[in-house]
């Protein structure tokens, strides 16, 4: 091609597409001139002109629509598609400017004249320095710009023509076609990389910014949108290990349940933070399941359900007396607490404790009770309790945790009103895991349970509505601060003539239909049950009671297996048939008034027990020997009543100088047994002042106290067990 030659070529108008020359690229035709326009071609010199049209949408471009300096391409090759356009591969060969326009009906043709690259400066110096400024901003726009490939670049880079290495570097930005239409009317080389340089520095400018706008819109992403993408990947990345499924049932699952409940502001909150959690962990991991059952437990408490109350006094009055006979004090302080619930609508008093021997009553009363209130009953049975959190449970991060045994009594119940009982709440000992006494006293305190806190469920949960009842056999192992929350109703033993009335009327009939009896397979005499009482059982309670008529009602069973017919009366004349030789035929009495021999009486946890305290006296130097199995408190005792009798030696006709010429040995029988207390100081000091005076004590007498110094006698404790006891001894003088 010659300098400024003028050709006569077919248009094809480009819509966002700039062609420079030197530059090999294929696009698809589709408006039908610009098809015309290169089948024309392909049948001359396959030359056709494109340039620019400035307005995308216009369909049929006329010369103003145009830009004015396009470029004279070679078609290389076309390729006709099935929907009528045609593909065709392009070479730009050189630059060209329309000088005449016309349109012949199946295309545009174009008179064009070309140009060539020109400088107006000859200075290579200048030229120089512009491309090495090239260079140094495609570096820098390189660095902010990594969708173009630093090696194609640096081969752009190494073109040696400037105008070719402006015109290929403009052709590959991600610029818009204006710019790259304002390089392509540049003829002029200086003025063509300067404009270059202009639109490489804008750029840059700009996509500086971008970066900084966009980390600083990372850095300020609302947490929520965070959380929402990362929950959304977690959902696809769950969906293709098979386990989204399942945590979304499972939390649409506890959300449904949630709606249908009444649950307060804090319980709410709490599950939700604990589902938003579930959320986000995989199903088959360890700490999905730990939150699972945390939830589950939570939605199990009762901290919107109650269950129905009967306050209604006679009738709850008319079931304690079917269900137990006696235990009067009880009884009354039950029907007190449904008076003052039905007339307050709030719970009255303080926490019951029904303090007694074993086999008294206290735990069936308590169920009883619950029955005759209307109320759900729970045994919670406290002995070898050690360990503080299990009352207060253990905290949910912690492997197998689980609510304490408080929380977890009214789950089980699953109302928050119950009945429980605290069985045996003497039985706790502490160590150094804690004390669970400690818990406790929150726990029976009405004015802080309304907000117990487990650790296991980290929620405040209202106890001021739960009925608490305790039971206990020794007082003196409850802590007083324990103690002092409570209200002690004091369930003593029975006598002779209130066992003999519970065996006819509670515990024959419930034995005869335990073991599938009749009334007419075996009835008990009155002298029979008297025997049972006096010579097999000794308790302040009625279970061995209970054993020894089941034991009677279980051989008699075999008998009606054997013979349907079968009728026995057991009366005090067959009773060693069925249970056996008498179990207490010698007894602590002594038979005469005798010397250096008393009769004490003693309390222990099951109920009243007769003491013989014997002394005997020997020459010596002094000595107090005590045997026995004695404990401290007892043989302080044993010296307390020795320096009595010192002190007043002549009112008893004692030789004021015994304590250095006779040595005294005090014995307590049943040596194995232990023996301790204070109430025996009498009961030594009588017989100490027998064996030393000579004078007898009367034995039918027993005596209990404590004594002093001065000989007063203190008052004494458990005073029906220890009357029972010497009521039992006393059968045995008749």
């Amino acid at each position: 091609m010659s300098n400024n030659k003028i050709y006569t070529l077919p248009l094809v108008p480009l819509r966002g597409i700039i062609v420079f020359p030197g530059m090999i690229l294929h696009f698809d035709v589709g408006r039908p001139k610009s098809i015309d326009a290169i089948e024309s071609a392909l049948r001359h010199n396959k030359l056709v002109f494109l340039c620019y049209q400035n307005d995308y949408l216009t369909e049929a471009p006329k010369l103003s629509d145009l830009a004015n300096i396009g470029t004279i391409c070679e078609v290389r090759q076309i390729l006709r598609m099935s929907d009528g356009t045609v593909r065709i591969l392009v070479e730009g060969k050189q630059r060209a400017r329309i000088t005449k326009f016309s349109d012949t009906g199946s295309f545009v043709q174009v008179e064009v004249e070309s140009l060539e690259d020109v400088t107006e400066l000859n200075d290579d110096t200048y030229t120089q320095l512009l491309m090495r400024k090239i260079q140094h901003l495609i570096e820098d726009y390189l660095e902010v710009y990594d969708r173009i490939s630093p090696e194609a670049m640096t081969a752009l880079l190494s073109i040696e023509d400037p105008g070719e290495m402006t015109d290929v570097i403009i052709s590959n930005l991600p610029v818009k076609p204006a710019l790259k239409q304002s390089v392509l009317d540049r003829v002029d080389i200086h003025d063509r990389m300067e404009q270059l340089i202009s639109i490489l520095s804008e750029e840059i400018d700009l996509l500086d910014i971008e970066r900084s706008v966009m980390e600083q819109v990372q850095q300020n992403l609302d947490e929520n949108q965070r959380d929402y993408v990362l929950r959304e990947k977690l959902k696809v990345i769950q969906e293709e290990l098979g386990e989204g499924d399942e945590a979304d049932a499972d939390i649409a699952k506890y959300r449904k349940e949630m709606s249908e409940r009444s649950l307060s502001e804090a319980v709410t909150e709490k599950l939700n933070d604990e589902l938003d959690k579930l959320a986000k962990i995989p199903a088959h991991t360890q700490e999905y399941s730990l939150i699972q059952t945390y939830i589950e437990t939570v939605l199990a408490m009762p901290w919107d359900i109650s269950g129905e109350e009967k306050l209604d006094i006679a009738a709850a009055k008319a079931r304690m007396e079917k269900d137990h006979y006696g235990l009067d004090e009880v009884k009354e302080r039950i029907l007190e607490y449904i008076a003052v619930r039905k007339l307050t609508g709030k719970p009255g008093g303080n926490i019951l404790c029904l303090a007694g021997p074993p086999g008294t009553g206290k735990t069936s009363i308590v169920s009883s009770m619950a029955k005759a209130v209307g109320r759900k009953y729970c045994r919670l049975s406290l002995g070898g309790v050690h360990n503080e959190a299990e009352i207060r449970g253990h905290r949910k991060t912690y492997i197998g945790a689980m609510p304490g045994r408080i929380v977890d009594a009214v789950k089980r119940v699953g109302v928050n009103n119950p009945v429980i009982l605290l069985d045996e709440i003497d039985k706790m000992t502490s160590d150094v895991s804690g004390d669970p006494s400690s818990a406790m006293l929150e726990v029976l305190d009405p004015e802080q349970n309304k907000e117990f806190r487990d650790n296991y469920l980290e929620i405040p949960f209202d106890l001021s509505n739960v009925m608490f009842i305790a039971s206990a056999n020794n007082l003196s192992k409850v802590p007083r601060p324990l103690l002092d929350r409570m209200d002690i109703i004091d369930v003593s033993g029975y006598t002779e003539n209130e066992k003999l009335i519970i065996a006819k009327k509670y515990l024959v009939p419930k034995q005869r239909k335990k073991n599938g009896l009749s009334g007419r397979a075996v009835t008990f005499t009155e002298g029979g049950l008297k025997e049972i009482i006096q010579g097999y059982t000794r308790e302040s309670g009625v279970r061995s009671l209970e054993r020894s008529i089941a034991k009677i009602c279980r051989k008699a069973a075999v008998s009606v297996v054997d013979d349907p017919k079968f009728h026995v009366s057991i009366s005090k004349k067959n009773l060693a048939e069925y249970l056996g030789k008498r179990k207490f035929n010698d007894n602590t009495v002594e038979k005469f008034d005798t010397v250096g021999a008393a009769m004490g009486l003693a309390w222990t946890e099951v109920g009243g027990e007769t003491l013989l305290i014997e002394v005997n006296v020997m020459e010596g130097s002094g000595k107090l020997e005590l045997t026995g199995n004695l404990g401290d408190v007892m043989k302080e005792s044993a010296k307390a009543a020795r320096s009595y009798i010192r002190a007043n030696a002549y009112k008893y006709g004692i030789k004021s100088d015994f304590y250095k010429t006779t040595d005294i040995h005090i014995h307590i029988p049943e040596g194995a047994v232990p023996k301790d207390g204070p109430s025996a100081g009498i009961t030594m000091t009588l017989a100490m002042i027998s064996a030393l005076s000579g004078v007898p004590v009367r034995h039918d007498v027993a005596m209990t106290g404590e004594i002093t110094l001065r000989g007063n006698v203190l008052p004494i404790g458990g005073l029906k067990e220890k009357t029972l006891a010497a009521l039992r001894e006393s059968l045995f003088l008749k």
